[in-house]
């Protein structure tokens, strides 16, 4: 189901696994930023015929949320600051403006993130099962839910301009692909 051109690279799973820590607070705020993403993207016209769908993806994210903070407050870790992903802000940074383009540019992105947060949760799944695996059954349990909300997103965008659509999750994919390439020494999951 995932379309996705590039792997991240090794070194971003042994900097996870060194920080489960940061990367939990980490996750924290990006389920949060999760919700209100899809609250956002309720105030387009065009998703007038999603309210309900994107009310739920919500819903789920700040549920997802909530048992992040459940393993910070088992764990003692204080929630702290939001990083700012360079990944996420590259992605972002590539929303165009316009009536069509602006919504779908934005459910795409919506799309790739919620599918890179598929893959890698899948990736800790596997890592942490000798490990801890209370996290790694988290993870696990994670993935189905970041898939679902990967394919409404891009059947949303679809639904507007089918065409537009495609052509445009190549190129994201394209950047995608090079900016998942790049090293950072953030301990965070994107």
């Amino acid at each position: 189901m995932l379309m996705l051109r590039a792997k991240p690279p090794e070194s971003w799973l042994v900097k996870v696994m060194d920080n489960l820590g940061e990367v939990l607070v980490d996750h924290a705020h990006l389920e949060r930023k999760a919700a209100q993403s899809a609250l956002k993207l309720q105030r387009y016209n065009q998703l007038e015929h999603n309210l309900h769908e994107l009310s739920n993806i919500a819903i789920e994210e700040l549920e997802h949320f909530k048992l992040v903070l459940n393993f910070l407050e088992q764990r003692r870790i204080k929630l702290g600051k939001a990083i700012s992903s360079p990944w996420i802000s590259g992605m972002m940074n590539a929303v165009r403006k316009g009536l069509n383009e602006q919504v779908i540019d934005h459910l795409i992105c919506a799309a790739m993130i919620e599918g890179r947060s598929c893959e890698k949760f899948q990736i800790l799944a596997v890592a942490l099962k000798t490990v801890d695996a209370c996290l790694s059954e988290f993870y696990r349990g994670l993935v189905e839910s970041e898939g679902n909300h990967y394919a409404t997103y891009l059947l949303m965008a679809k639904r507007i301009d089918e065409n537009e659509t495609e052509r445009r999750l190549d190129f994201f994919l394209d950047l995608d692909a090079e900016l998942v390439e790049k090293a950072n020494d953030l301990p965070i999951l994107h």
